[in-house]
């Protein structure tokens, strides 16, 4: 007694069109058919068409599948292959739950990448500084990521740098001059506090100068015309010798 289109796909759990489009894409074999032209179904259908509906509930594709061939041999690479995808998803889902639950709990910026979330969400941070930290999220390294959130998470908190983020767009030169002069102790203390900061750019995925351009662009975006003035004169007076040799500048700012 063999089984009909209908029957097979009710006993297997799937659809009419299930099994038709397995038919096409020529996962299951096509039975032979009675007189009367309908197709008959045997066990060995209903097993086949069960090993495809398992395997695509486990996450295989049917081209994954079409690979395995139709054969009764344990895929045990291929499961392997998807267990270790599995894996690999659970743990970013994982990553990602705890992430969201800061977000929440924290109320922090969507925007930041993962590694500045802690930090920024504990530390007093303008919006201008929040942009530039998710500007250098998407063109940083690994490395470079965790020295500025070392910056973050540990800051050296100075009046000059609020008078930075406080200068209107319209300061004279004068202002700016004497600004980017006092900015100098303040960077030169932080380079001292965080070396690592000097580096930062160096295993951007696309290239330091990738890097350092794309940033430069992004401060000009960023600050108003008279701090990005500021920011100009004080990488000069950076690059100036000090005790015979050039100071330290970040290689981000050149």
């Amino acid at each position: 007694m063999a089984w009909s289109t209908r029957e097979i796909a009710e006993l297997a759990g799937t659809s009419l069109r299930a099994v038709r489009h397995y038919h096409e894409v020529g996962l299951l074999a096509e039975p032979e058919r009675r007189a009367n032209g309908y197709k008959q179904y045997g066990v060995a259908h209903l097993v086949r068409l069960l090993r495809i509906k398992r395997l695509v509930d486990l996450g295989f594709s049917l081209t994954q599948i079409a690979e395995m061939g139709d054969a009764d041999d344990h895929p045990e690479q291929a499961l392997r292959t998807l267990d270790a995808e599995l894996a690999a998803t659970i743990e970013r889902l994982q990553r990602a739950r705890v992430e969201l639950g800061y977000i929440l709990q924290k109320s922090a910026p969507t925007e930041l990448p993962p590694e500045f979330v802690p930090a920024a969400t504990e530390t007093p941070m303008s919006k201008e500084d929040r942009t530039f930290l998710t500007v250098l999220g998407r063109v940083l390294g690994p490395e470079g990521m965790a020295s500025y959130a070392g910056l973050v998470r540990r800051p050296i908190i100075d009046p000059v740098g609020l008078e930075f983020e406080n200068l209107p767009a319209d300061a004279d030169e004068r202002a700016r001059v004497d600004l980017a002069e006092r900015l100098v102790p303040l960077v030169q203390a932080i380079y001292r506090e965080h070396p690592d900061l000097l580096t930062a750019p160096m295993d951007a995925p696309r290239g330091e100068q990738y890097a350092t351009k794309n940033v430069r662009k992004a401060m000009v975006d960023i600050y108003n015309p008279a701090q990005v003035d500021v920011l100009t004169r004080l990488r000069g007076l950076l690059r100036k010798p000090a005790t015979g040799k050039t100071s330290a500048k970040p290689r981000e700012a050149e």
